[in-house]
């Protein structure tokens, strides 16, 4: 298949697939007429690449994988260097899981302490003998001196 078709069912484009071709990660194989010509397993090899691009790896991240097939296992991560990237993306994942809990933690916090203060705030001004806070700017018109008018 020529690299238009390639690209559309691999839900890409062209240009990415020159570039991971320009980065090894896609053979670069030549028709008689000069066009490249794909297979059947490129496309899969792109699933994978794609697929692994979803769960956040990283382009680089991606290429045990596809060395896994080229080297005709069926799956491409069950070379011991997809492992390793697996067991790396998973520690990633981990410490980065860890430090989400921390701030979400933190935040919680904040919420339960702004919550506490503003039921405290509602407990002050509804009672009897809490005078309420009073604003300068925004007093009673019958609070407001006289203005006289000499005209």
């Amino acid at each position: 298949m020529r690299i238009g078709e390639l690209a559309a069912r691999a839900g890409t484009t062209t240009r990415t697939l020159r570039y991971y071709e320009s980065r090894g990660l896609l053979p670069a194989r030549r028709g008689s007429n000069g066009h490249r010509a794909y297979d059947e397993e490129d496309l899969r090899l792109l699933r994978q690449i794609r697929m692994l691009q979803d769960f956040g790896f990283e382009l680089e991240e991606t290429r045990p994988f596809v060395e896994c097939l080229q080297a005709g296992h069926p799956a491409g991560d069950s070379c011991p260097a997809s492992l390793e990237v697996y067991r790396a993306k998973l520690a990633e994942l981990d410490a980065c899981i860890e430090r989400l809990n921390g701030i979400r933690d933190q935040v919680a916090g904040q919420l339960d302490r702004a919550e506490r203060e503003r039921a405290d705030l509602a407990r002050a001004a509804d009672a009897p003998d809490a005078a309420a806070p009073r604003c300068e700017l925004s007093a009673h018109p019958a609070q407001q001196p006289a203005r006289h008018n000499h005209g």
